[in-house]
């Protein structure tokens, strides 16, 4: 039973991370254009990767709903490499997207904190 409780808790932290991972990247491609494995990287510096191959539809659809877009880049070491870049429709859902986040993180801490001052 307690088996079985720890795969639930760790299928709903996936699936917490999972549902922030379109705004990270948007955020990591707002600094720079990136590489997916440079992508990978920052996702994993800051524990935010569920798996590697979650990345790459993610970068697909972003790409398909018009918020990144790539360029071809010769490569000193190999084939050349696809680089990712945010685009302007893709800096203002971001920024919408910041909003609702930060609307969404306030309104769970208040929940949780209503719930432990109850207690």
């Amino acid at each position: 039973m307690y088996y079985l409780c720890i795969m639930k808790l760790e299928n709903t932290i996936a699936q917490m991370k999972k549902g922030v991972l379109e705004l990270c990247i948007l955020a990591i491609l707002e600094k720079k254009d990136a590489y997916p494995s440079d992508i990978i990287e920052k996702l994993k510096e800051a524990d935010l990767l569920v798996v590697e191959g979650t990345l790459y539809p993610l970068l697909t659809r972003l790409k398909n709903f018009g918020l990144l877009d790539y360029y071809w880049q010769e490569s000193t070491s190999g084939p050349p490499r696809k680089y990712y870049q945010i685009t302007s429709t893709g800096l203002s859902t971001m920024e919408e997207l910041k909003t609702s986040w930060n609307q969404f993180i306030t309104s769970v801490n208040q929940t949780i904190q209503t719930n432990i001052n109850h207690e």
